[in-house]
This record gives structure tokens, sequence and C-alpha cells, in this order.
């Protein structure tokens, strides 16, 4: 049974960042565009699926084919190209914040719409039948809470890459999203029952991304956590890393937020609890 709490071995639930714990930004941060491993297995990747485009492609207009296997055929497709446009639109955004020309865009909006959104969008996801095995848990401890004056695309964007490296390393049984405020910060944690940890902390910790993926090489899985990493120094957060159970992963970041009105917030009151299968 799996232990959705994340009181196990280590993710410990706690509602505030220790300083012990916390990622510092590398001091001599590497730019992305210089790393030779992922200019190199961007090349590799993108062979990869441009041939699985033309090769399923081919197949579509083969007669021998029913129904049935044309549609997974067009997934196949689909899929290929959305890992390509995943892939290169992270690889470029990392390069806009290593040249220093990308500033935080704080506005007042309603997170909780705005995840909802999102998490429609994973729930969608996970419809797929391959995926079928896996459940999304969500939490929302914003009690109350109306307006905040956040940068929320970025932190979209984040928690989608965060989703996204869980998703790769997950077979079978959870990702869990949880957020609430604290002070004038809000926190996020994804967790996952998967075989990630060790890649994932390799990423995140990483000063020098070609040792990193000599060790594992998954370009998709290094390029994702760069750039939320990244992503999160920018708007002024903080991230750590901690193992979810025996192998899974936790990963949490805060970033600065104001609420847009005065209301009595109760960060430990958990309200809107949703387990989607």
């Amino acid at each position: 049974m799996f232990n959705l709490s994340g009181h196990n071995n280590g993710m410990t639930g706690e509602s505030e960042l220790k300083k012990s714990d916390i990622i510092k930004k590398p001091e001599k941060n590497q730019s992305i565009i210089n790393c030779l491993k992922v200019l190199t297995g961007m090349s590799h990747e993108m062979r990869t699926h441009m041939n699985a485009i033309v090769a399923f492609s081919f197949l579509m207009n083969n007669n021998g084919y029913n129904d049935e296997e044309r549609e997974d055929f067009s997934n196949q497709i689909l899929n290929s190209c959305e890992q390509l446009i995943g892939l290169f639109d992270n690889f470029l955004d990392s390069v806009i914040i290593d040249t220093g020309n990308s500033k935080a865009d704080i506005k007042i909006c309603k997170l909780d719409n705005v995840l909802d959104e999102l998490f429609t969008e994973f729930r969608e996801t996970l419809s797929k039948d391959k995926y079928k095995d896996l459940v999304l848990v969500t939490e929302n401890q914003l009690a109350n809470i109306t307006e905040l004056s956040i940068d929320s695309n970025r932190v979209i964007r984040v928690i989608r890459n965060l989703f996204q490296n869980a998703l790769s390393n997950t077979k079978s049984g959870y990702i869990k999203v949880r957020y609430f405020l604290k002070g004038e910060s809000v926190i996020f944690y994804v967790q996952d029952s998967g075989q990630g940890f060790h890649k994932s902390r390799e990423f995140l910790l990483s000063q020098n991304l070609n040792e990193s993926l000599s060790k594992y090489m998954d370009v998709n899985s290094a390029v994702n956590i760069t750039l939320a990493r990244k992503i999160i120094g920018l708007l002024g957060g903080e991230v750590r890393i901690e193992r979810n159970g025996a192998t899974g992963t936790g990963i949490c970041f805060s970033v600065p937020a104001k609420s847009a009105v005065n209301t009595d917030i109760s960060v430990n009151k958990l309200s809107n609890t949703t387990i989607t299968i």
C-alpha cells in the first residue's frame, strides 16, 4: 500500500524549508548551451522523434492496418511532437535565463483557478491507457485566500516540469501535488512513488551537467529539472529534494507571494482535497 501522506522515509511534509536542506545556486552556474552532452543528447532525441514521426506517418498510409491501429500510430506521432516541442521549449527558456534577460512577471491572480486548470491537464495525461496504474493526488491548503501576487506562469512551468519528471520515473502508484501559504511565500510539494530519486537529485544538485549526464544519460530530465531550478532562483525562491519512500522523489520549492487581500488564514487547515484516478 502506498503512503500518500508524504511522511515515509524522508519526506517529512513540514510546512517550511529547512535551511540545511536548501539547494543553493551554484557559484558558477554553467550555461546549458555550453554543455556538450546536452547538445549531443538533444540531437539524438530530435533524430529519434523525427524518425518515429516519419515511420508512423508511412504506416498510417498503408492499407494493411485497421482504424484502431491507425489511431495508435496517430497517437505515437502526437506524442513524438509533444516531446520535441517540450524539449526545445525548456532548452530555449533555460538559455534565455542564462543570458540574464529574463525577469519575474508578478501579477495578481487567483492561484487556485490557475492550478485547477493545470491539474485538469495532468488528469487528461493520466487518462491515457499507458498511465492506468497511476493516481494523481492534489491538496490545496490556501484556505480563504482569493488572490495572490505571484508569477503564476513561471510557477506553472516549474510544476509542469516536475510533474513530467515524476511521470517519466513512475510506472505505478501516485504523483502528489500540494501547496499552501507560509508567511509571504507559497510552498509546493511534488512527490511520486517512482524510481527516479537518485537521478533527479543528481540533476537538481548538478553544477556540471556534462558529468551528471555521464551518470544518467537522460537529456529530457536534465533539461526539465535544470530549467525548474533556474526559474525558482529567478523568482527568488528556494528548492530542496528528499527521498519519498524507498526510491520515490519529493521535491519541495517555495516562491515569494503576497495575499492581495487581508484575510485570516490557517495554513494547517486542509481543504479541497481531491484524488483523481
